[in-house]
C-alpha cells in the first residue's frame, strides 16, 4: 500500500487507486463528468495546492533562487493546521490503501508535487518513487 505522486492526465497504473487532484483549478475545457475517465482525477482536493499567489510565483520560476522562494512559501502554507492535519492523515492512510495525487506540470522537479512528495515522506508516508 502506498501513495503515488503523478502527473494528472497521465495513464493510470493498475493498482493506483483513487486519484486526487491537488491543483488550484480544474482542467480547462474538460466537462466535470469526464475528469476521471480522462485520467485527470477522481476527486479535486485543492487544499494541498499552493495558494493563488504562491501558484503565480511558481509559474514564473526561472532561477533556482525563485524556486527556493516558491518552495519556502509552499512549505509554509503546508504548515497551516488544516494542511498539516491532511498530510498527517494521508501519511497514515498510505500504509493501508493505494491512492495517488498530483498536478498538471510536466516537470515534477519544478512543480509543487515534488515538494508534496517530500512533505508526505517527512510525515512517514509510504510513497512509491
Amino acid at each position: 500500500m502506498a501513495i503515488r505522486v503523478v502527473r494528472l492526465g497521465s495513464e493510470r497504473t493498475p493498482d493506483e487507486g483513487l486519484r486526487m487532484g491537488t491543483v488550484r483549478r480544474p482542467p480547462r475545457g474538460v466537462p466535470k463528468a469526464e475528469f476521471a475517465s480522462q485520467n485527470w482525477y477522481d476527486i479535486w482536493y485543492p487544499n494541498l495546492a499552493p495558494s493563488a499567489e504562491t501558484m503565480q510565483l511558481g509559474q514564473a520560476v526561472e532561477t533556482d533562487a525563485q524556486w527556493n522562494t516558491f518552495a519556502k512559501r509552499y512549505r509554509s502554507e503546508m504548515k497551516e493546521p488544516d494542511a498539516a492535519r491532511t498530510l498527517e492523515l494521508l501519511a497514515k492512510l498510505s500504509h493501508g490503501a493505494n491512492f495517488s495525487m498530483g498536478c498538471y506540470c510536466q516537470n515534477e522537479a519544478r512543480c509543487h508535487r515534488s515538494l508534496l512528495r517530500a512533505l508526505l515522506v517527512e510525515n512517514g508516508a509510504a510513497v512509491i518513487e
